[in-house]
């Protein structure tokens, strides 16, 4: 399966398969195309989740014992592939010494294997003694629910070695198709093993288990296509091998910051879990439709720029950097302002499509709501970090992200201790944004202090640009806001769902999008013609 032109690549690369290099603009908008079927997908499966299990206790049960594995995964995988070994992987293969990158690869993966199962052991055997810190009131069931779904842990971060890898040489789509089949997965098994299964969630786990084994097995032939062959070592010849331990140099600030960003979602999900029944299950429904937005956007420019940027960096090509940087930060901000804005007035209707049903009732409707409005404000912020942060690791600078991370931890904890008891949810949803904002806020001024970049020629303009998103976006709020209320109106005798609900914020989505996108074209905004452009292509 040929997924694109084919041609030799930089210096070092001549020994794989590498496809031809787009823009940003263009490789991010293929990823994002994959990334929204598998955002959409993925709240599919929330929309079953709340289908089956509303915001009851099996339902936070669910929540957290997916929560748990999911944690280690940001932890050992996703995190450190992004920081450390693409990276490295990129100065290996400039360097053009194929035995060197089979031995690099293969040493890695005999290392995350080894220390993953290991995780996976220990978080079997200690998980009665975590749960407890969560106020379950399933607690058998979040124990056996954590011990069946936390081998996920060792097959997502294998499968994020392997995206590293493919992306390291510029191919995307695979690691965009490993989760829509994770979802899809989850999704079948719910519905078709739930009549065999104790409950519904026992069936969801068992398709969580399934689909992260698939996202490994999925990438692995396009791995192995592209040239690159790897095999078990011994494991001190793991650690010894000098790439091993450039990553580890590089992952240990790092470790640090995610352990604490870890313990953040630990301790906010603790919180929510004692501030009632629902409040866990009612903050991962809304933090979903955030990341949906974040998973088509944000992580997909994210996920193109940093190979992009490492190989910038490494040849000293500071201006090309510079713009790259620059584009990017203005594109999240052309989707993630404008989007604030919409849903922050449309936010109650959109939850009542995608989620009421009978077990989904008024009460989850509000709890989530209520959370919802407070996570949105947010969402610029959480955009803009999955920027920024991958231009200090394409410098292979991991600490200066790592300290804002710690810094932006502390505040989100003391912030959600003091607002969890009089705002319940939204207290810790509100945590998060505050939170948020102070950690991109950081990332700006650390990236100022490097002497590669004028960090003014990036963050006047983008401040500028940011500004005028805001005004239109008010503007565009101006009619949605006045014409509401008649949309709702005509569309509530009806007695389909999907009709009542989908229609209104249909033709309300419509109306704020015409109005922003004549303003933006009355005032000929870069951003909206290089999109343009792409299309047409």
């Amino acid at each position: 399966m040929q997924l694109m032109k084919e041609t030799k690549g930089p210096p070092g690369e001549e020994g794989f398969s590498v496809p031809r290099r787009h823009s940003l603009l263009r490789s991010g908008s293929m990823l994002s195309a994959l990334t929204l079927a598998s955002r959409i997908l993925g709240l599919l499966r929330e929309m079953t989740k709340a289908a089956l299990l509303g915001t009851s206790a099996l339902s936070d049960a669910f929540s957290v014992a997916f929560l748990i594995p999911n944690l280690f995964r940001r932890l050992f995988a996703e995190g450190s592939i992004a920081v450390a070994f693409i990276p490295t992987l990129k100065e290996y293969l400039l360097g053009g010494d194929r035995e060197k990158i089979r031995e690099f690869i293969s040493c890695v993966f005999t290392f995350l294997t080894f220390l993953v199962t290991a995780a996976v052991v220990l978080g079997v055997l200690l998980c009665p003694l975590l749960i407890p810190l969560f106020s379950m009131q399933a607690f058998d069931e979040t124990v056996f629910l954590t011990r069946l779904m936390f081998p996920f842990l060792a097959f997502i971060s294998i499968a994020a070695l392997f995206q590293g890898i493919l992306n390291s040489v510029h191919i995307f789509a695979p690691s965009g198709l490993a989760p829509i089949l994770l979802n899809v997965i989850t999704i079948a098994c719910a519905y078709m093993l739930s009549p065999f299964c104790k409950n519904p969630a026992r069936a969801m786990a068992a398709g969580i288990l399934i689909g992260g084994f698939m996202e490994a097995a999925i990438q692995f032939p396009f791995v192995w296509k592209r040239g690159f062959r790897f095999f078990f070592t011994g494991l001190g010849r793991a650690i010894k091998n000098p790439g091993t331990k450039a990553v580890l140099r590089l992952i240990g600030p790092t470790i640090v910051g995610m352990a604490a960003y870890q313990l953040n979602d630990l301790v906010s999900t603790a919180l929510a879990g004692g501030a009632g029944e629902g409040v866990v299950s009612s903050l991962q429904y809304s933090l979903r439709l955030q990341e949906l937005i974040l998973g088509v956007f944000a992580v997909s420019i994210g996920t193109v720029l940093l190979p992009d940027l490492a190989e910038q960096a490494k040849s000293g090509r500071w201006e090309n950097y510079k713009q790259r940087l620059a584009q990017a930060i203005d594109i999240v901000a052309l989707i993630a302002i404008p989007i604030t804005f919409f849903f922050l007035i449309q936010g109650e209707t959109l939850i009542r499509l995608l989620y009421q049903t009978r077990n989904f009732n008024e009460r989850s409707v509000d709890l989530t709501y209520r959370a919802f409005i407070f996570h949105m404000p947010g969402l610029f912020f959480i955009a803009l970090n999955r920027i920024l942060a991958p231009a200090f690791y394409a410098q292979s600078d991991s600490r200066s992200p790592t300290l804002a991370g710690l810094v932006s931890f502390g505040i989100n904890m003391v912030l959600a201790v003091l607002l969890v008891g009089p705002m319940k949810g939204s207290g810790v949803a509100l945590a998060l944004t505050i939170a948020s904002g102070v950690n991109t806020a950081l990332l700006f001024v650390f990236l100022g202090r490097k002497s590669t970049m004028a960090i003014g020629e990036i963050l006047g303009p983008a401040v500028l640009y940011a500004v005028k998103l805001m005004v239109f976006s008010c503007a565009a709020a101006v009619p949605v806001i006045l014409l509401g209320p008649r949309i709702h109106a005509f569309f509530a005798p009806m007695d389909i769902h999907f009709f009542r609900y989908g229609f209104p914020l249909f033709f309300e989505g419509l109306l704020f999008a015409a109005v922003g996108i004549v303003l933006l074209a009355l005032t000929g905004d870069k951003q909206v013609k290089a999109l343009v452009r792409i299309l047409q292509k």
